[in-house]
C-alpha cells in the first residue's frame, strides 16, 4: 500500500516530485503542528494513501509539507492557511481545498486520479465510501482555516497559480458567513497585513510582538491575500483598520487597544 510522505526539505521536494512521471497525481498537504485541523487531515491522508496499491512508474503519491519550516514550497502553492490540500499534476495545479473537508478532499482524489495503463487490474480505481475512522469530533469552528506564515510575494494576486481564474465573488450573506467563522478559527484571531514572519506593516509587526511576549498560541488571517475578507471585515466589524485581534469571537480591537489591556485568554498565555 503506499503511504503518506513527509517531505523534510526542499530537496527533498524536489526529488520527490522528479520521480513522479507527468501522469502522476501529486497530493500535498500543507500543515503546521500547531493547528488542531491538520491532525485530522493527516489521519484522513494516511487512510486514504493506504488504499492504494504502489506501481512503477507511481501512479499517485501523497506527501505532507509543514508550511512553516518549508515556506519556499507554500509559496510555490499560494498556501495561506492550514490544512491545505493540492492535486497537482505534470507541475500543474488541478484543485486545491483549504480548510478540513474530509468528504471533498476524497472526492477530489477520486475524480482526478487516473490509473496507470500498465499497472493491472489490481490498481485501485476509486476510493470506497466514506471511511468511518474519520474523527468527527472538531468543532466547524476549528475546522476553518488556520493562517500559516506565508505571504503572498509582491505583486501577486488572489488567483492560483498557473493561470487558474479567479472565483466569481461572494454575496455578502456568504462573505458575513464566513468571516463569521474565521473570527472564531482560534481562540485568539489577528487579522494582519502579512504573516508573523513578514509583516508588511508597522502596526502588525507590533501587534505580532506583543502576542509572543506574552506567549500567546493565536490564529491569524493574510488580509493581503484575500481582498474579500479584507473589505468585508471593515464592515463585519465596524472597523475600518487593520490589524484586528479578536478574542472568543469578538473584536478586542488594534494594536492601541492590545497595548492597554491583556484581553488574552488564560488558556492560551
Amino acid at each position: 500500500m503506499s503511504d503518506l510522505h513527509e517531505i523534510a526539505s526542499e530537496a527533498d521536494f524536489e526529488a520527490h516530485i522528479s520521480s513522479l512521471p507527468p501522469s502522476a497525481l501529486l497530493v500535498l498537504s500543507f500543515h503546521t503542528p500547531w493547528a488542531a485541523p491538520c491532525t485530522q487531515m493527516r489521519t484522513v491522508l494516511q487512510t486514504l494513501a493506504s488504499l492504494y496499491t504502489p506501481t512503477t512508474p507511481p501512479s499517485i503519491s501523497f506527501v505532507s509539507v509543514n508550511a512553516e519550516e518549508l515556506p519556499e514550497i507554500s509559496e510555490q502553492y499560494e498556501v495561506t492557511a492550514v490544512p491545505f490540500v493540492v492535486l497537482s499534476r505534470n507541475n500543474t495545479i488541478i484543485e486545491s481545498i483549504s480548510g478540513s473537508n474530509p468528504i471533498r478532499v476524497r472526492e477530489a482524489i477520486e475524480k482526478h486520479y487516473q490509473p496507470s495503463s500498465d499497472a493491472g487490474s489490481t490498481e485501485k480505481q476509486s476510493i470506497p465510501p466514506p471511511l468511518e475512522a474519520v474523527p468527527r469530533e472538531i468543532d466547524e469552528q476549528q475546522q476553518q482555516n488556520h493562517q500559516i506564515p506565508q505571504a503572498p510575494s509582491a505583486g501577486q494576486g488572489t488567483n492560483g497559480i498557473n493561470g487558474r481564474a479567479a472565483e466569481e465573488s461572494p454575496s455578502k450573506e456568504e462573505l458575513f458567513a464566513r468571516i463569521g467563522e474565521l473570527v472564531k478559527a482560534a481562540p485568539v484571531m489577528l487579522f494582519m497585513k502579512g504573516t508573523p514572519s513578514a509583516p508588511q506593516c508597522g502596526f502588525s509587526r507590533q501587534l505580532v510582538s506583543i502576542l509572543r511576549e506574552n506567549s500567546v498560541k493565536y490564529g491569524f488571517f493574510n488580509i493581503l491575500a484575500d481582498d474579500d475578507v479584507r473589505q468585508g471585515l471593515k464592515e463585519f466589524a465596524d472597523w475600518p483598520t487593520f490589524p484586528q485581534l479578536w478574542v472568543k469571537g469578538e473584536l478586542v480591537g488594534g494594536l492601541d487597544i492590545s497595548i492597554l489591556q491583556n484581553p488574552y485568554p488564560a488558556s492560551f498565555i
